[in-house]
Formats: C-alpha cells, sequence, structure tokens
C-alpha cells in the first residue's frame, strides 16, 4: 500500500470518527434538555397543585351583583374547598351558577396570584309572572326583561321583591324575542300593561287597565307597528269610549283597528192587548 493511500484511509477514519463523536455528543444535549424540561414541568405542576388552590371562601370573589351573594354562589356551583384551581371546569361551572340564580349572564376565571376564583354576574330580574304549558300540565314561574324563563327557585334565590303585576299566559320561547319587545315597550303603551297572552298559534294578546283585550295578531315584522298604533289609541280613546264596555281591540290590520263594540240589546216585542169582549 502507498504512504497515499495510507493517508487517505487514515483521513475518512478520523472524518468518521469526528461525525460519530458530533452525533454523540447531539444526543447527549438533547437528553439534558429533556431531562430538565420534563424535572421543570414535573416541580411546575407540583408547584401548582399544591399552591393554585382556594382554601378559604374569601378566596371566591363575586363581582356585578346586587342580590347573588358568595355564599349562594357557592352553593349553587356546589364549590367544595379546598379547591383545586386546575382541576375546575370554569364553563361548566358557570352554567350551573346560569341554571341556579337569577343572573342573565356569568364569566368564571381563576387567578394565580394570590390564588383565587373570579365569577362576575349580570342579575336578572323578573319583570312578570308566566304560565307555560309542560308535559305535567301547566307551570306558573317568571320572565326577565328579555322573555328568558325563570323558575320560581331562580327567583326566589334573588333579593326578596313584591312580585310583577305583569302575567305572560302561554309562554313559548320560539316567541321570546316578540314578548321582550313588548316588555321593553310595557310603561310607553299609555295604559298600565296587565296581561300577555300567546295562543297555541302564537297570536298574540294584551289587556291594558284602559283599553281591555288588544288582539294584535301574528308576531311578524307588523308587531312594532302594531304597538304604534296602540299607544296612539291609548291616548285617544279612554275618554271617548268610557262609556261604553268594548269587548276588544283588533289591531291584526295596524291600518284598520277595529273596536269589539257589545251587541245593541233587542228591544222586547210590545205586549198585544187581548181583544175587546163582544
Amino acid at each position: 500500500m502507498s504512504a497515499a493511500s495510507s493517508r487517505s484511509g487514515h483521513a475518512l477514519e478520523r472524518r468518521r470518527q469526528l461525525r460519530q463523536e458530533r452525533r454523540q455528543e447531539r444526543l447527549k444535549q438533547i437528553w439534558r434538555v429533556t431531562v430538565l424540561a420534563g424535572s421543570a414541568g414535573a416541580l411546575g405542576w407540583g408547584l401548582l397543585q399544591q399552591g393554585w388552590v382556594v382554601r378559604d371562601p374569601d378566596q371566591i370573589e363575586v363581582l356585578g351583583s346586587r342580590q347573588v351573594s358568595r355564599a349562594q354562589v357557592i352553593r349553587e356551583g356546589d364549590l367544595q374547598l379546598p379547591l383545586q384551581l386546575l382541576t375546575l371546569q370554569p364553563k361548566r361551572l358557570a352554567q350551573r351558577l346560569s341554571a341556579g340564580l337569577p343572573v342573565e349572564q356569568v364569566q368564571v376565571n381563576r387567578l394565580m396570584l394570590p390564588p383565587r376564583l373570579q365569577i362576575s354576574l349580570v342579575d336578572r330580574e323578573a319583570v312578570a309572572q308566566a304560565q307555560r304549558r309542560t308535559r305535567k300540565g301547566f307551570e306558573m314561574g317568571y320572565v326577565d326583561r328579555l322573555g328568558n324563563w325563570m323558575t320560581r327557585r331562580q327567583q326566589s334565590a334573588g333579593a326578596p321583591a313584591a312580585a310583577p303585576t305583569v302575567m305572560v299566559l302561554g309562554w313559548q320561547e320560539r316567541l321570546r324575542p316578540s314578548l321582550s319587545r313588548v316588555l321593553a315597550e310595557r310603561d310607553a303603551l299609555g295604559s298600565p300593561l296587565l296581561q300577555v297572552r300567546f295562543e297555541p298559534n302564537g297570536s298574540l294578546w294584551l289587556r291594558t287597565a284602559a283599553l281591555g283585550d288588544i288582539h294584535l295578531g301574528p308576531t311578524d315584522d307588523k308587531l312594532a307597528k302594531r304597538l304604534d298604533v296602540l299607544r296612539h289609541l291609548s291616548s285617544e280613546l279612554p275618554g271617548q269610549i268610557k262609556n261604553l264596555k268594548l269587548k276588544s281591540i283588533d289591531l291584526s290590520d295596524p291600518d284598520q283597528p277595529e273596536l269589539g263594540l257589545p251587541a245593541k240589546p233587542v228591544p222586547k216585542a210590545a205586549k198585544t192587548p187581548p181583544p175587546a169582549a163582544d
């Protein structure tokens, strides 16, 4: 073997050894990083498990509500102390609180420094009593300003208040937007609103103190116009019809309101005098 061939073989062997050493060094570095990352993760997890814990009711903050207390939140949310914040599911807790408390919105935040649970609420207020049909029969409850159904339990969970004077009959989820519009206008109808009634087919009736029963018809895109006509009639009609006992007012066609006047009494037939004696 020539000297040139020998030198070439030694160079190739040296390069192979260098590549192998570099490969081994990279594997060692990867192993070190993996071990350090795993140790740091385990340490961090342990610290969170031990430190991110709610141990006292004062670590539960309830914001935004004037009628729901911390004790009610703990009870309705079924929060057991000490509470591991990592295991808490904010969305599920918000759903439980929405179902059991008189609130429109619930937002749950887990905070670390210091560890605490922050619950922000927007109160719901019952603006009307309500009745709906269920598979078990009729159920009594309440509705809020948006027309959402409230159970008696939800209403009683809030601050004590006088029962609303408006009654909603025939509540249906699909008619909630129309109910919300009517309730938003209840103080601008020109006369106190006493009753909102939905027929099974969705036809809408109102009863006010001044005008009695008003048929508004279907809950379609003409509802706003019918309410405008009702406001006008409430300011114009009472003085003109105070001596008449209206059966109802039909505004299903807002361009042609119809007054349901009571039928005129049929006059009694005059008695026929007995025939004269012969």
